[in-house]
């Protein structure tokens, strides 16, 4: 078994070992990953942090002994807080790194990082100051940072920087927590989620008081949530028909 480390601000994680495959997830800067196949070009790899998997170029990533994976995934994890960020390498050439990105595997790629970090699990009421900083950010199939996240990305980094370890899909999300019977119940951090005229569940949401919720739909937007779903203002009609809310918390 081969073992990896991203050493870029954010990589691709593709469906196939091909350029133009789709999107279905990222790896961001200072995540752990372990090699399952590798080819001449592309490398087929499962993510510590969510067990997600994909294709990644061979370029864009730095293989790492298994002696070295196990000792960093000992290592508290230590995320960038701001929005953007930027790290320094050994050669002092300067690196962008995102709201999420893991950097207490700086020491180890021999990078310099100053700017703020969390390391610590907070509490509930959180989740939507969090949140709140991706708002605007578009609207991207597989993508989990502020410059294009999409729905589960979204939950999945809210929890993540506040100490939680979410799933990586809606579907999966949705597995999770202990569910709710009215919408009632809920507090701000519960997560919503809704599903397609065949019953899947394709979209999540957080929410937040007074019947808000805060979810990548085009972009990360704040809508009203009642019994039936969301409802858009704008467009003046219900866009996501709800099936579950799930305390996580």
């Amino acid at each position: 078994m081969k073992y990896g480390l991203c050493n870029l601000s954010v990589v691709p994680l593709r469906a196939e070992a091909s350029d133009p495959s789709e999107l279905v997830s990222q790896a961001l800067y200072g995540e752990l990953f372990k090699v399952l196949e590798q080819r001449k070009k592309w490398s087929r790899i499962r993510l510590l942090f969510d067990g997600y998997e994909g294709w990644v170029d061979n370029k864009q990533f730095r293989l790492i002994s298994e002696e070295e994976y196990l000792e960093l995934k000992k290592a508290k994890l230590v995320y960038a807080t701001d929005l953007v960020d930027i790290v320094t390498t050994e050669e002092n050439q300067l690196l962008s790194i995102f709201l999420g990105c893991q950097v207490n595997n700086c020491g180890f790629l021999k990078h310099t990082f100053e700017g703020k970090t969390i390391s610590k699990k907070l509490p509930k009421r959180q989740l939507i100051d969090t949140a709140v900083l991706y708002l605007n950010s578009p609207y991207l199939w597989g993508g989990k940072t502020p410059f294009g996240i999409d729905c589960s990305g979204f939950t999945q980094m809210v929890y993540k920087l506040n100490g939680y370890k979410l799933l990586r899909d809606a579907s999966q999300q949705a597995t999770q927590g202990e569910a709710l019977s009215f919408i009632e119940e809920s507090e701000p951090g519960d997560l919503a989620f809704f599903d397609n005229a065949e019953g899947i569940i394709t979209h999540v949401g957080i929410i937040m008081e007074d019947n808000y919720i805060i979810h990548a739909h085009g972009k990360v937007r704040v809508d009203r949530i009642d019994h039936t779903g969301i409802f858009n203002n704008e467009a003046r009609m219900h866009t996501h028909k709800l099936r579950v809310i799930k305390r996580i918390i």
